[in-house]
């Protein structure tokens, strides 16, 4: 098979269906960067897991005084029977329940570390986050309850911890930051089936482009095309120009998605927007990622455009 042939060919393809081949380009490169940008974006809510669930610490509150005394109160019209139960019933915490619940913490195999904050510690720190308010003025430090803050080995097991004290005497609370981080990350995992939805979308779109641009360019060159079987030209032979227009121009739009995916990363995430140095809260991905997902990307859009031309010919135009 003489190269020199196969390439005229291609560009003769190329340039009669130059409308079908551009549009086959863009709907391949906007599927292929959108397909780039949901494998990014679930990287991106890795990291972010990863980063935000590391820094979740579970607080067990302990009771005050206060708090057993608005327990022992009346219940209001419509609370429930006795017997449900209120936390801090039973009064304010006592040192040995109090040593009772660090050292049961302490042994949990899912404990890293436990910090004791007292009333007076967690007074002083809340002056510091919250007194510009006016509420900051009317707090005494008796009414701050004494704290463990736990930090657990797996933070996405939090609801152990909640189980296992909530309820429990002498404990107020037990409270943890996830559900906030929970919610969060429900929307990005939408988002992302959302971005793979439209994906498909667009890759049916592109195969469809295809083969309908493989099927204009061979009844174009069906003359072209039977003469070549006369001369004993195999079938392979005769579809390989076909299978080449479609592949370069499936390599085109790929090299398009790869270079949306490079310039997103470096205009809106580095520079440009520069949403890394806005948003530090956020531990965006770095080019290592993009890089890694780039080979995958031109890989598809070689593969499926040679593909579905090849299917094309063998099953619609019988060439």
């Amino acid at each position: 098979m003489r190269a020199q042939f196969v390439m005229s060919e291609i560009g003769v393809g190329l340039r009669r269906n130059l409308t079908m081949t551009f549009a086959v380009i863009i709907s391949v490169a906007l599927s292929l960067a959108l397909f780039g940008g949901s494998l990014l974006m679930r990287d991106q809510v890795s990291a972010m897991k990863g980063f935000w669930y590391d820094k979740v610490n579970v607080t067990v509150y302990l009771c005050t005084k206060n708090d057993a005394i608005d327990a022992a109160g009346a219940p209001a019209a419509g609370a429930p029977a006795a017997g449900g139960g209120k936390p801090c019933s039973k009064g304010a915490v006592t040192p040995e329940q109090k040593q009772g619940i660090e050292t049961e913490l302490k042994k949990m195999a899912l404990v890293q570390t436990v910090m004791y904050e007292s009333s007076d510690e967690a007074y002083k720190h809340y002056k510091e986050r919250f007194g510009h308010t006016a509420l900051a003025s009317v707090v005494t430090p008796d009414q701050m309850p004494d704290s463990f803050r736990v930090k657990l080995k797996n933070p996405e097991k939090y609801a152990v911890i909640t189980s296992a004290f909530a309820g429990r005497d002498g404990v107020q609370s037990v409270a943890d930051q996830s559900s906030e981080l929970d919610n969060l990350f429900a929307l990005l995992g939408t988002l992302n089936w959302a971005a793979l939805g439209i994906m498909l979308i667009m890759l049916i779109v592109a195969l469809l482009l295809i083969v309908n641009t493989v099927r204009v360019s061979a009844f174009s060159r069906r003359r072209e095309t039977g003469i070549m079987r006369l001369v004993g030209a195999s079938g392979f032979y005769i579809q390989v120009p076909f299978i080449m227009e479609a592949a370069v121009a499936g390599l085109i739009g790929a090299g398009l998605a790869c270079g949306m995916l490079g310039a997103g990363q470096y205009f809106v995430i580095d520079h440009g927007i520069g949403l890394r140095d806005k948003l530090q809260l956020i531990n965006f991905i770095g080019w290592d990622a993009v890089l890694t997902k780039l080979p995958l990307v031109l890989v598809i859009g070689l593969l499926m455009p040679s593909l579905a031309a090849f299917v094309a010919l063998r099953k619609y135009l019988k060439v």
